[in-house]
């Protein structure tokens, strides 16, 4: 095996979070990007609850937590800043300083009337929010907002830019900013379609660059590959696509890989595969790997070739029921996950864990379990309005 994958095999559990008084489960993790939270790095997980607890990286403890949300999508920390995003049901995009014990988001972007947000993302250079909504009428929009703070106006509600409207037929499930050029977004939906878009360009019809057709229900997307220039999904029934925008403007088909059901396919040594959680590029190897996981807490990785998918090495002993969530540190090779079990992992090539308990699976009651991801076709589909 090379480096990369040899460090994957010698994966370990390092740590594991503190008890919280309120298990949930943990459906999303990012990390704090700054510079200066290198020594101290902050970790935000997102709740089933509709919470967003923020930990210290190292020791798993909760610092604080932002509470009574209900309805939150997706977490992440902006790139310059200890800010923290989420979208939300309610039609906003709600921002926390990650530093401070407050009740109220320090920003709040607001959409249009009717808009319910189920996904987000904010650009490398923090400048620019995009979020999707879902399907309402005959409307799924693509909604943009300027998230730079103007000193010289000092409220704390934000209004769009505009949208895009024209581009996805159903809900707009992932959006996803290109990791270096602040100005490409790509954006998957339940109508199958995979779009990348330049926002520099004036209107939507000229700013879609291209459109990849997965065939099925978008549930994860992300770049890849050297100078981030392929993008791939993962589908709500376990698929995989990738394909490489190199090709665009060439005669070479873009599709390098399409796998309508992994677990179909792919030989895994420890038994079975139930799911996909989500991918993992490797800059510095320049290799995609595909991460997924058994409804027992196994989690398997996967090196994605142009040939197919192949099983590198599977995390046992941690996790007691499905894995919904993880976030990968270049820096230091380590690995955080978090699950159905209501624990928060941080795993370390070769570390020896001091305790080693595990929990038992968790209950949760069905009311929480209706607002978070089922592994299945419609599972994004939407949910009865009040």
């Amino acid at each position: 095996m090379e480096k990369i994958e040899e460090q994957f095999a010698n994966l370990n559990i390092f740590k594991r979070s503190s008890e919280t008084k309120e298990p949930t489960y943990l459906l999303g993790i990012d990390t704090s990007k700054t510079v200066q939270a290198e020594k101290g790095s902050l970790v935000a997980v997102l709740c089933s609850n509709g919470s967003i607890r923020i930990y210290d990286k190292e020791r798993l403890n909760v610092l604080r937590e932002f509470r009574g949300y209900p309805g939150l999508n997706g977490v992440k920390f902006a790139n310059s800043c200890e800010s923290v995003y989420s979208s939300c049901t309610d039609g906003t995009v709600k921002c926390w300083d990650a530093r401070l014990a407050s009740e109220k988001p320090v920003q709040l972007f607001k959409g249009y009337p009717s808009n319910i947000f189920i996904s987000f993302d904010i650009s490398c250079n923090d400048h620019v929010i995009c979020a999707g909504t879902e399907k309402v009428d005959d409307d799924a929009l693509l909604v943009f907002w300027d998230a730079r703070i103007n000193s010289q106006d000092l409220s704390t509600t934000k209004d769009p830019l505009g949208a895009y409207s024209e581009t996805h037929s159903d809900d707009i499930t992932q959006v996803c900013f290109h990791p270096s050029n602040p100005n490409m977004v790509v954006s998957g939906s339940t109508d199958g379609l995979v779009n990348v878009f330049d926002i520099t360009v004036d209107n939507e019809e000229d700013a879609l660059v291209t459109t990849c057709n997965s065939v099925s229900s978008v549930s994860y997307i992300g770049w890849s590959g050297k100078d981030y220039k392929q993008i791939y999904c993962m589908t709500h029934d376990e698929g995989f696509c990738w394909w490489d925008l190199n090709h665009l403007d060439t005669d070479e088909p873009i599709t390098c890989l399409n796998i309508p059901d992994v677990r179909e396919v792919i030989n895994v040594k420890e038994g079975i595969l139930d799911y996909l959680i989500g991918g993992l590029y490797h800059e510095k190897t320049d290799k995609l790997f595909v991460v997924g996981g058994t409804n027992t807490g196994i989690i398997h990785i996967m090196s994605c070739t142009t040939s197919g998918l192949v099983h590198v090495t599977s995390l046992q002993g941690g996790h007691a029921a499905t894995v919904r969530s993880f976030c990968w540190n270049m820096q230091d090779d380590s690995l955080l996950t978090g699950g159905e079990d209501a624990q928060l992992l941080l795993w370390k090539p070769g570390a020896v864990e001091k305790t080693l308990t595990k929990k038992d699976s968790m209950k949760i009651a069905s009311s929480v379990y209706q607002r978070v991801r089922v592994h299945s076709n419609d599972s994004y589909k939407r949910r009865k309005k009040q």
